[in-house]
């Protein structure tokens, strides 16, 4: 392990400490530069983390952050799976490094090494739950814990399965596997469940652009948008309410007595097997009248009701 002495530490923090990495826009630069970056004793970065909390020395917190980036760039490799630019990872881990050398006190007697892990992952998981989504899945610290301990459990039980009975393509958890993963991470089967679904699940475009063709894309706003509620079918649901009701009354008072009886028993009445009201022959042996004569007192009944509708809206 390459070590840095305490001249040339000191050297490097009194110059600018940032001259050391290459500049933005290549990465594989950057990590090696990393890499290569030497490491403090314990006695070094003891001396610049006192600089750093009792002075407020920004110079020997730069090198305390310089000797640690190799740290992000390995945890930062972790979490190559979830799709995420590995430099945006690389980047949101430094800025845990820095909130860790920030808070950093040397007399507690551990390493920043150790120290720093956790504030470097932690800020690699709030990068990726707020953009591995735009809608984020996890919220609640029992769905963070799923969130990153599922998929490797998934991993892990379809490399036992295939050790086993060589099903390697079942990509849905048994009944077994959710409990004993409930068990492990401390929480409900219920959640796992419904983590599992939130993973297997992507983003849909509720409102999808015009096709190359002209033609509108059909999304889920075609089907989960209620018009119910939209307030000119409200007034059209009133209004239609109304005049089959009241309007309908109104109507029929328009009609001389024959004329409403014949409505009345052609639309209005239903029988107590569902079916419909009398037919026109029934009607034409009531009034000793040809069906025809029945359908043509139908007609002109019907047009007048039409009118008193008009007049009623």
């Amino acid at each position: 392990m390459t070590t840095l002495s305490g001249a040339s530490a000191n050297q490097l923090a009194v110059a600018n400490p940032w001259s050391m990495v290459p500049p933005l826009g290549n990465l594989d630069a950057y990590i090696s530069a990393a890499n290569r970056l030497p490491l403090l004793t314990l006695e070094e970065e003891q001396g610049f983390a006192r600089r750093l909390r009792d002075h407020n020395d920004l110079e020997a917190a730069g090198a305390l952050i310089l000797s640690h980036l190799r740290l992000v760039v390995s945890i930062s490799r972790q979490y190559l799976g979830y799709g995420l630019p590995h430099g945006d990872l690389i980047q949101e881990g430094n800025v845990g490094l820095m909130k860790a050398v920030k808070r950093f006190d040397p007399d507690q007697g551990v390493r920043l090494v150790s120290y720093a892990m956790h504030w470097i992952k932690a800020e690699i998981h709030e990068y990726i739950l707020k953009n591995w989504r735009m809608v984020k899945v996890a919220t609640t610290k029992a769905q963070r814990k799923l969130f990153f301990n599922l998929r490797s459990m998934k991993q892990s039980f379809k490399a036992d399965s295939a050790a086993g009975d060589g099903d390697t393509h079942r990509d849905t958890l048994s009944a077994d596997e959710v409990s004993q993963m409930a068990t492990r991470l401390n929480v409900k089967p219920e959640e796992v469940l419904e983590m599992e679904t939130r993973l297997s699940g992507g983003d849909v475009l509720l409102d999808p652009s015009p096709s190359d063709d002209g033609d509108d894309g059909f999304g889920p706003i075609a089907y989960l948008a209620d018009a119910t509620q939209e307030p000119t079918a409200q007034l059209e649901s009133r209004q239609r309410d109304r005049l089959s009701t009241d309007g309908i009354s109104t109507a029929l008072q328009a009609l001389d007595e024959r004329s409403r009886r014949i409505v009345e028993e052609r639309w209005l009445k239903v029988n107590d097997d569902g079916s419909g009201g009398m037919t026109l022959h029934d009607l034409a042996a009531v009034y000793g009248v040809s069906a025809e004569r029945i359908r043509q007192i139908e007609v002109a009944a019907m047009k007048k009701m039409k009118k008193a509708l008009a007049d009623f809206a």
